[in-house]
C-alpha cells in the first residue's frame, strides 16, 4: 500500500507540473482564475489536516505524557528535546551563513532592486519577546484548540497531562477515553490521506499555473544556491541519524518518504504532521515521545526555515553591495536565533523573521519583494526538511530515553499499531 500511495503521489506531482505549465504557457487570460479554482482542492485538504491536528495533538499528548511517571522525568525528556532544537537551529543558521558567503548568490544580481522605501506589507511588528509569552500562554483551550495553535495545546496538555498522572485511579476513566480519541483520531487520518494525492497535484498545478516555471529564472543563482545548501544541511541530518540510531535510521527516511512528498508538493509541514507521527511510530518510537517532541518541533525546530533566515537575509545585502563584518554577521545569526523562536503561530513566519531582522541591520526591507514571488517553491523545501529535523530529533529523543523499539508491520487501514499508542510501553 505503501509504495503505491508513493507513486501516486510522484505521478501527481509530475501531472501538476505538466498541466500548470500548460495553463499559463497556453491560457494567460484565464490562468488566474484556474489556478485560484484548481487551489480550492489543495485547501479543501489543508483544511481537513488541520481539523485532525489539534484532537490528535491533544490526545497523543496527554495520554503520552500520563504514563511517563514523574514531572522529573518530563523534564529531563524536555531539556534534552529543547538541547537538540538549539543545537539544530544553530547548525542551520550558521549552515546558510557559511554557504551565502561562498556561493555569493546576490553579489552580480542582474534584475532590477526595488526602491529601498518601498514596503513589503509584513507584520514586522508581530514579534516581541513580551508577545511570544503572552502568546505562549491561551487565554482558552476551545479557542487554541479553534485556531489549530499547536505550542499553546503542547501548554495546555503538559499540564492536563501531569495533573492526570498525579491522581491515577480518579483519572483512569478520563484516560480510557482519551486513548480511545487518540485511536480515532488517527484513524480518520487514515481516510484523510487518501485524498493527499488529489491535493498534491492541486497545489502544484496551481502554482505553476499562477506563476510559471519562467519566474524560477529570474532568481535562479539565489533558488541553486539555497537548493544546494538544503541538500547538504539533509546529508548531515541524515548523517547524524546514522551516527546516532545506527543502520536502521534508513528505515526511518523511508517511512517518512510520503510526509516528505505531502510536505514539499503542498508547501505546508503541517500537512505532513499526521504521516510523520505514523512513521515515527511505525519505526519503533514511543508515542509517549513522538507525541511530546514533534509537536514541539513544529514551533522550536525548523531546520530548513532557520537556513533560509540567514541564506536571504545576507542575499539580500549582497543585492544592496552592503559590507558587513563577520561579526555583524555573527550578530544577527544571534538575532535570527531568539527572533525565530518568537514567531509560533504568525502567518508567513519565515519572512516576517527575516523583516524584522534586516530592519535591525539597516538593510533595506524592500528587498524581500526580490524573492516573495519565488517564496511558494522556497517554502517547498524548507517544509521538506523540517519533517527531516523534526523526525530526526524525535527518534534521538526516543533512542536516548530507551524508547526506540522494534519497527512494526502495519495493513493497510492502521495508522498507528496499537501497541505504540499512549498507554503502552515500548522499550529498547
Amino acid at each position: 500500500m505503501s509504495s503505491k500511495f508513493t507513486r501516486y503521489i510522484l505521478i501527481a506531482m509530475a501531472l501538476g507540473i505538466v498541466m500548470g505549465a500548460v495553463v499559463y504557457d497556453y491560457m494567460p487570460e484565464n490562468r488566474a482564475e484556474i489556478a485560484s479554482s484548481v487551489n480550492l482542492v489543495a485547501m479543501l485538504f489543508l483544511r481537513l489536516i488541520k481539523m485532525l491536528i489539534a484532537p490528535l495533538v491533544f490526545a497523543t499528548l496527554v495520554g503520552g505524557i500520563a504514563h511517563m511517571g514523574g514531572g522529573s522525568r518530563l523534564g529531563r525528556i524536555f531539556a534534552k528535546t529543547m538541547g537538540w532544537f538549539v543545537t539544530a537551529s544553530f547548525i542551520s543558521l550558521l549552515l546558510g551563513l557559511v554557504m551565502v558567503n561562498l556561493l555569493q548568490p546576490g553579489a552580480n544580481f542582474p534584475g532590477t532592486l526595488p526602491d529601498k522605501g518601498q514596503s513589503t506589507g509584513l507584520p514586522v511588528s508581530a514579534f516581541s519577546i513580551e508577545k511570544f509569552l503572552t502568546h505562549l500562554i491561551p487565554t482558552s483551550i476551545a479557542d487554541a484548540m479553534a485556531q489549530n495553535e499547536i505550542l499553546q495545546i503542547v501548554v495546555f496538555a503538559v499540564f492536563f497531562a501531569v495533573a492526570l498522572g498525579a491522581m491515577p485511579e480518579r483519572a483512569k476513566p478520563m484516560l480510557s477515553l482519551i486513548e480511545d480519541l487518540a485511536h480515532v483520531m488517527l484513524k480518520v487520518t487514515g481516510y484523510v490521506m487518501l485524498f493527499a494525492p488529489l491535493a498534491v497535484w492541486a497545489a502544484i498545478m496551481a502554482t505553476v499555473s499562477k506563476n510559471g516555471l519562467g519566474v524560477l529564472w529570474k532568481l535562479v543563482v539565489f533558488m541553486g544556491g539555497f537548493y544546494l545548501s538544503l541538500v547538504i544541511l539533509w546529508v548531515l541530518l541524515i548523517a547524524v541519524g546514522f551516527v546516532v540510531i545506527g543502520p536502521r535510521y534508513r528505515n526511518l527516511l523511508r517511512l517518512i518518504r510520503e510526509p516528505l512528498m505531502i510536505a514539499f508538493s503542498t508547501a505546508s509541514s503541517e500537512a505532513a504532521y499526521p504521516k510523520t507521527l505514523e512513521g515515527l511510530n511505525r519505526f519503533g518510537a514511543s508515542s509517549r515521545i513522538s507525541s511530546f517532541v514533534l509537536p514541539l518541533g513544529y514551533s522550536f525546530n525548523l531546520d530548513g526555515t532557520m537556513m533560509y533566515c540567514t541564506f536571504a537575509s545576507l542575499f539580500i545585502a549582497q543585492t544592496y553591495h552592503i559590507e558587513m563584518s563577520l561579526g555583524t554577521q555573527l550578530a544577527m545569526l544571534g538575532t535570527l536565533m531568539i527572533t525565530s523562536k518568537g514567531v509560533a503561530g504568525v502567518p508567513r513566519a519565515s519572512l516576517v523573521v527575516i523583516a524584522a531582522t534586516l530592519s535591525q541591520f539597516n538593510i533595506p526591507e524592500a528587498g524581500l519583494l526580490m524573492i516573495m514571488g519565488i517564496d511558494t517553491f522556497l517554502d517547498m523545501g524548507r517544509s521538506a526538511t523540517n519533517v527531516i529535523g523534526n523526525s530526526l530529533a524525535t527518534a534521538v529523543v526516543a533512542k536516548w530515553e530507551g524508547e526506540l523499539g522494534p519497527e512494526h508491520d502495519m495493513g493497510s487501514g492502521d495508522a498507528v499499531p496499537p501497541d505504540s499508542l499512549p498507554g503502552d510501553p515500548v522499550r529498547a
